[in-house]
Parts: structure tokens; sequence; C-alpha cells
């Protein structure tokens, strides 16, 4: 039985949350991308080859997946405020390690380390949002709390670059990764759960609750009995189809401005900044749009599923980014993806929270997320023997 909430709650503590997962996520692509930014400038200072990147990137994802599928079940443990806790923990200390590296070998363990930390990232948001929100609103959230990587990837080629310049690329590294525990002691201090925080009102938590079951009617599902489930397997195969287009942007994109557009780390500052300031506006708009229409009477999976075909739809012009000349036609034609491929992974991740229980979400959302870091990879190795032999 469901309990109808009021349409005003009393309190918006869920809104906090999510700024607190928002935030998270942003810190969370900063320490992701930076070594993107500064990749011209170690490629110059440490002599790094095409490959010698490519393979860094690889160990990266690598960590990555093997952390999706760690960290799911574990979340889905110890909760979403402990799990979360010690990713960021883990992920910050990794990121200010890069700074000791010196060789491919070097930063091939920051980065496999940082993958590891960083992997339950999305598990622990999106397992949050399926606590802390209604169906009616956990695209919107989880569009706003997604919005966060493009707000890192934005921060990052205005911060890193004025970092590396004034202090130097080590220090780039150590700053950054301080910001993560900076986040931790304002997470240990609010995060609970809705029913336990004391300043959720009733209306409030009845309202979270209104078109969810009772928790004691959403057993969780077994690890391996996941994989006989249809929908573990839908989110796989578009995490597997649909994530390596994103490890693209936060890789390589930096580096297609500098060698097509004759870019470098003074320059890359707007372009970036376009593209990720569209992204966020897919990201928002995506999870806005399948809301307004489950609001406007569409069945929940009718209104989600018409959310990806329109991100779907608009993804298709990116065939033609590398052909035209202009640096800002190629902005508005990848940004224009990038806001499309937003939208589409704010829909998938709530399609998640829909149609699994929020006690299995965290492992769904890793098996998915493995599934994503493994076309990440493959892309990775491609595109790093792709430059090293013809250049573009």
């Amino acid at each position: 039985m469901t309990t109808t909430g009021p349409t005003r709650p009393a309190s918006n503590v869920r809104w906090i949350i999510c700024a607190l997962l928002f935030f998270a996520t942003t810190i969370n692509y900063i320490d992701r991308q930076i070594i993107g930014i500064l990749k011209p400038t170690l490629q110059a200072e440490l002599g790094w080859s095409e490959i010698d990147y490519g393979n860094i990137v690889f160990w990266f994802q690598a960590a990555y997946g093997l952390g999706l599928l760690a960290c799911g079940p574990v979340i889905d443990r110890i909760g979403s405020k402990l799990g979360y806790a010690g990713a960021i923990a883990i992920w910050s200390v990794a990121a200010m390690v890069h700074a000791l590296a010196r060789t491919p070998g070097g930063f091939a363990m920051a980065r496999f380390a940082l993958g590891l930390g960083e992997a339950a990232n999305f598990p622990a948001a999106i397992k949050s949002v399926a606590e802390w929100f209604p169906k009616k609103e956990r695209a919107l959230a989880a569009g706003i709390l997604n919005a966060g990587a493009n707000v890192g990837a934005i921060a990052t080629p205005i911060v890193v670059p004025v970092l590396a310049i004034q202090l130097g690329w080590q220090a780039a590294f150590i700053i950054t990764g301080l910001l993560g525990f900076v986040w931790l002691v304002a997470w240990l201090a609010f995060y609970r759960k809705p029913a336990e925080h004391r300043s959720v009102s009733a209306s409030e938590l009845a309202y979270i609750n209104s078109d969810v079951a009772p928790a004691e009617d959403e057993p969780r599902i077994r690890w391996s009995a996941l994989f006989r489930r249809r929908g573990t397997w839908a989110f796989i195969a578009g995490k597997f189809l649909t994530d390596p287009v994103w490890y693209l942007f936060l890789f390589w994109l930096p580096d297609f401005f500098a060698k097509r557009h004759g870019l470098d780390l003074k320059s890359f500052g707007p372009p970036l900044i376009a593209v990720y300031l569209m992204a966020d506006v897919g990201s928002i708009g995506g999870g806005w749009l399948s809301s307004a229409l489950i609001k406007r009477g569409m069945s929940v999976n009718a209104g989600r599923k018409m959310a990806l075909l329109v991100c779907a739809i608009l993804v298709l012009p990116i065939f033609f980014a590398s052909s035209v000349s202009g640096l800002w036609s190629a902005v508005a034609i990848i940004g224009l993806a990038a806001a499309a491929h937003q939208g589409w992974s704010s829909n998938l991740y709530t399609m998640v929270s829909d149609t699994f229980p929020r006690s299995s979400v965290a492992s769904v959302m890793g098996i998915g997320g493995a599934a994503g870091a493994v076309g990440g990879m493959l892309m990775s190795t491609y595109v790093g023997q792709v430059l090293e032999t013809v250049g573009s």
C-alpha cells in the first residue's frame, strides 16, 4: 500500500542531499579529468607516447570496472553513508599520489587506485537518490547530480592550468585531491536516511515514500540472481555501448582541440567550458523531460524511454565534428552530443531505481558501470593505437 504525501512538503532536506551528491560528482570529475588537461604538459615534460597515455587511461578504466563490480554489493550492505565516505577518502588520496609519479608505470598505478575509489560515486549517489526521492522526482535529482560531472569538467580547464602554471603540475594534483576531504566532513555530519534525519518533516517523509513500496516488501536480490533479470542486461548493454563516448570526450577532447584547432593549455578553457555547459543543460533537461512526461500522465516506463529516444537522436550529428573547419562549429556539434549523452545517462540511471529494490540499486549500478568501463577500456586502447599510427 502506498502513502499519498502532500504536494508541498514542509521541509526540503532531500534537495540538500542532492546538492551534496552534486558536489561529490563535481570533485569526482575534477580528479578524473585533470590528467586530460595536463596531458600536453606531462607528455612534453615526461616524454610519453600516445600509447603510454592510452595505457594510463586503460588502467584507470580497468580499476574503475573492477571497483564497480566490488563496490555495489558493499554499498548495498553497509549503506550509502559509509560506502560513499570510504570511496571518496580512497580516491582523494590516490589523486594526490599522482604528484609523486614520474613514469608511465607510476601514473598507471596512481590512476588504478583512483579508479577503484571513484567507481563507487554513481552507485552510492543513485542509491541515495532512491532512498531520498519519490519516483516522479528521481530523474531530475539524477540529472542534477549528474550535472556535477560537467561542472567538474568545466572547473578543471579553468582551475588546473592556473595551478599548473603558477605552482607546477604536482601542486595541481595535490590541491584538487584535497577537495574530497572537505566534502567528506560535510557528508559525515549531515547524511542520514530520511526516517532517521531530524530535519525531515513528517510531510516530506510521506512525500518521499508516496510512490515507493515499503522497505519490507523490497528484499535484497542476491548479486548472482541479478543476472537472471532482463533489466540488468538492458542496463549492461546501455552502459557498454554509450559510456565509451563520454570517456572519449573526457580524456581526448583537449587533445582534439590542440591538434585539430591549435589550442594549448592557456586556451583550452572557453571551448571546453562551452561543451560542458551544454552537457549540464542536457543532464538536467533530460531528467526534467521524463519527469514532466510522467507528471502529465505518461507511465514511468514510457516517459523514461521517450526521453532516451530524444537524446539518442540528438547525438547523431557528432559524426561531422572532425570534418568542420571552424572551432566553434565543432564545439557546437560536440556540445550537442555531450548534452544528449548526459540526458540519456540521467534517465538510464533512474530506470535502475525505478525497476529494482532500493536494497539492490548500488549492485545493479556497479554491474552496469563495469560494463561501461570495459567498453571504455576497449575504446582507450583503440584510440591510442589509432592516434599513434595515423595521428588523428
